[in-house]
């Protein structure tokens, strides 16, 4: 027998098919999906299934919405994606009718809400000129001073999506910042910048050593990317960020 017939007589045994299932036979199977889901998956696609850390909103999930039966979820939870950063998961063919269950009755949860919507839709995020956004890249922005389209940006549109892209163009976490050290001899010390304060500053060089100096006795500089990025955000108008984003879309 195929794990696939496995899964659709467990269906059947606890009552998830068929026109005599009760709406109270639903809500249970999905009760019971929940602490499953909240052990499993919450992290990523959050507790109520609407978008978490890392994963998308399965509510409103192309996927999920064409799914019957658990023929469109289960696989991917057997399987996993890894290429996306998602694992295989060992679950019972009751346990996964659950979580089935209890996804869909998060969708439809999600969709009896009036103006309630949580996440913002990728094509929300497509609404700009991508030229204007390249002009703007290359000139009043002065995104090209530390960014190159065939560099590091270079397929940045199949590594982010949506908000995610939209979030790391206008304040990227995790941005490197640089130290330059000038030291009493003149000698020059560069590396990625590790601590900072009114008395020390610090680095690590290319061999990851961490090196420190009193603030008092060396001049400094510190390049940190970051920064420039937040500076930006009060210099720009809707049409450069919808223009933007619409320009780094293309760059896959």
């Amino acid at each position: 027998m195929t794990s696939r017939n496995r899964f659709l007589i467990a269906l059947l045994a606890i009552g998830s098919f068929g026109n005599a299932q009760s709406a109270t036979d639903q809500s249970a199977l999905a009760e019971r999906g929940a602490p499953l889901f909240i052990q499993q998956c919450a992290f990523c696609h959050g507790r109520d299934a609407a978008g978490g850390e890392d994963g998308p909103d399965l509510t409103r999930s192309k996927l999920v919405a064409a799914d019957a039966g658990g023929d469109k979820i289960a696989p991917v939870i057997r399987e996993g994606r890894p290429e996306k950063g998602m694992p295989r998961f060992s679950l019972s063919d009751p346990e996964l009718a659950a979580l089935v269950a209890f996804i869909h009755d998060q969708k439809t949860k999600a969709e009896a809400l009036v103006g309630g919507r949580r996440g913002v839709e990728v094509a929300d995020l497509q609404t700009g000129n991508a030229e204007a956004g390249k002009q703007y890249f290359n000139g009043a922005g002065k995104c090209a001073a530390c960014h190159s389209p065939t560099g590091d940006l270079a397929g940045v549109a199949k590594r982010f999506e949506g908000l995610k892209l939209e979030e790391r163009m206008l304040y990227p976490r995790g941005a490197k910042a640089k130290l330059t050290v000038r030291l009493p001899s003149g000698q020059t010390i560069t590396g990625e910048l590790a601590y900072h304060d009114e008395f020390t500053v610090g680095l690590r060089d290319s061999a990851r050593h961490y090196r420190s100096w009193s603030t008092s006795h060396v001049k400094f500089s510190i390049d940190a990317p970051a920064d420039t990025h937040a500076d930006l955000l009060a210099k720009y108008t809707d049409d450069d960020i919808h223009n933007l984003m619409a320009y780094l879309q293309t760059l896959r």
